[in-house]
């Protein structure tokens, strides 16, 4: 009896994971196709698309927060301000979680 209902709880958490896995909709530290990550190397643009993407609490990817300008250096508090072609983003340097976007 003990073997059934350890064999039927294997065989329901082994089906269930896949499941599990794709409900994981969280994009954060998630970065840019290597397409873009070349236009922003060249200082070109990014789509109106990604801009849309940089919200308050996301995670901003690598990529962007190298191609983009420190313009005030991290504070006490661990915030570093940094302009990203015309937004200027205030985040978490040691998350890079995006605390505030300032038009």
């Amino acid at each position: 009896m003990k073997t059934n209902l350890l064999l039927l709880l294997l065989i329901t958490s082994v089906a269930a994971f896949p499941v599990l896995a794709k409900n994981d909709k969280g994009n954060k530290g998630k970065s840019i196709p290597k397409g873009l990550q070349k236009k922003v190397a060249k200082g070109k643009p990014l789509p109106p698309g990604w801009e849309k993407k940089l919200s308050r609490g996301n995670i901003l990817g690598k990529d962007i927060y190298s191609a983009g300008k420190i313009i005030m250096p991290v504070n006490k508090k661990g915030i570093v301000t940094i302009k990203v072609e015309n937004k200027t983003i205030r985040l978490m340097k040691a998350t890079r979680e995006i605390v505030e976007i300032l038009e």
